[in-house]
């Protein structure tokens, strides 16, 4: 805290001279950055339409309502293949996550310099794509379908699984490990006994949490041709029926929010 010395009182201020120009420079230098990239977005927008905007949603939602009820029948095929491809993605995920993670924990890998970077490599890499963008990679390589959505869902949560419970490896009571491995236990042993019994209740969390995700990803696969509701909605919208698009809506949104209680209930049992 700086102290300034004014006619034999001292002053207390917050910050120096030098620290209240920095910051101020800083505040300049955001605004310009801003000023800048907003002139850019505004050459590349066409203003009339976004004025316009209001009365085109209010022309959208007069076409939508009311939804088309009878059209339900239709849609309880591709809401199942939805928990489907989010059930099985999460599944594959964990069942290849778990490996990963404990090649990538500092306190399992068997090479902090060669094998743990690999793991780590494989995390981030699963992660920074998203699952849009594997499901299209996907159906080109085999085809439309139920099967490249579960395939991207579950390439997609490799990464995010086996990061959150390497997290969880590396925190846990080590002093259980070192009892386990003072009575002379085996590596396997001691990770069964010692390690396993302690991250199971983050596993369950994370196994929950991801599924809950992937339901909400799983919707809109269907929009590049990976099954599920979200290619009724792509035809929908296609065609413009409105209030079929209003009713999927609904029903993505009523899974959603079932997805959400279940997990909520399965996570407070857990913990």
């Amino acid at each position: 805290m700086p102290v300034l010395e004014h006619e034999g009182t001292q002053i207390w201020r917050r910050r120096t001279t030098g620290e209240n120009l920095i910051r101020w420079f800083g505040w300049l230098l955001g605004v310009a950055v801003f000023l800048y990239c907003w002139q850019i977005i505004s050459a590349s927008t066409t203003w009339f339409f976004v004025w316009d905007a209001p009365r085109i949603a209010d022309d959208i939602w007069t076409r939508a309502t009311p939804p088309k009820w009878e059209y339900i029948t239709q849609l309880g095929r591709p809401i199942w293949d939805t928990l489907n491809i989010a059930t099985l993605g999460t599944l594959i995920a964990l069942f290849l996550a778990v490996p990963v993670a404990f090649l990538a924990a500092r306190n399992t890998t068997p090479s902090t310099l060669f094998i743990r970077p690999l793991a780590l490599l494989i995390i981030v890499s699963t992660r920074s794509i998203n699952s849009l963008i594997w499901a299209l990679l996907l159906i080109a390589i085999i085809g439309p379908g139920v099967f490249a959505g579960v395939i991207a869902i579950a390439i997609r949560s490799i990464g995010f699984c086996a990061k959150l419970l390497y997290e969880a490896i590396e925190e846990i009571d080590h002093s259980q490990v070192e009892a386990i491995t003072a009575t002379g236990a085996s590596r396997w042993q001691v990770m069964a006994y010692g390690i396993v019994p302690q991250i199971l209740p983050a596993f369950a969390g994370i196994a929950v949490f991801r599924w809950d995700i992937n339901i909400r990803e799983s919707t809109v696969l269907g929009l590049v041709g990976a099954g599920g509701i979200g290619l009724q909605l792509s035809a929908s919208l296609n065609v413009l029926a409105w209030p079929q698009v209003s009713l999927i809506l609904l029903v993505i949104l009523a899974a959603v929010v079932i997805s959400e209680w279940v997990s909520a209930k399965v996570r407070g049992a857990i913990i």
